[in-house]
């Protein structure tokens, strides 16, 4: 015999997510078209959603050839995994993020990008020396939430740099 309270049990998912089979996946739908829509728009914030998006994938990217090239060395791998995901994130930025590929060309997009980055790679080197410097061993979240830190101001500063400063000259200034 089944207890009747186990005929009306809702597993705890669906107090979350909801019942998926009863025209949730509609508004899931919608949302997502919404969503992709947003994304496509030319404005401010949806520049900076796609840069985001942009740079949490070459941050994978540089973590997969970290891990992979990692029996070469610290060094040599990091230097390899910085290079491959900042010249992808520049392209990726140029074509997607900007949708500058008929204004600017590969070579001017590395350069321009390609100096912030580095900008950005002497800022989390010096921060992480003067924390050692001070602190001594710190511990390890210290060390990654000073990176983070420093890359979200770096990054915050790229983004800046190619929306407003690198635009080629004769467009108007962005709204």
């Amino acid at each position: 015999m089944t207890c009747p309270s186990l005929l009306r049990y809702r597993p705890a998912a669906t107090e979350f997510v909801g019942d998926l089979s009863r025209g949730s996946w509609q508004r899931v739908r919608d949302t997502a078209t919404a969503l992709s829509a947003r994304l496509r728009r030319d404005d401010t914030a949806a520049q900076f959603a796609r840069f985001v998006l942009v740079g949490g994938a070459s941050t994978a990217v540089y973590g997969a050839l970290f891990i992979t090239l990692g029996g070469l060395g610290y060094l040599p791998a990091h230097l390899a995994a910085t290079v491959a995901s900042s010249v992808l994130a520049n392209e990726m930025h140029r074509q997607l993020t900007f949708r500058a590929e008929d204004r600017v060309d590969w070579l001017s997009a590395q350069v321009e990008a390609g100096s912030v980055a580095l900008i950005g790679l002497v800022a989390t080197s010096l921060a992480l020396g003067w924390l050692d410097s001070s602190v001594g061993s710190a511990h390890v979240v210290l060390q990654i939430t000073l990176v983070a830190a420093v890359t979200a101001a770096i990054g915050l500063m790229r983004f800046v740099a190619l929306r407003w400063i690198f635009r080629p000259t004769g467009l108007p200034a962005a709204r």
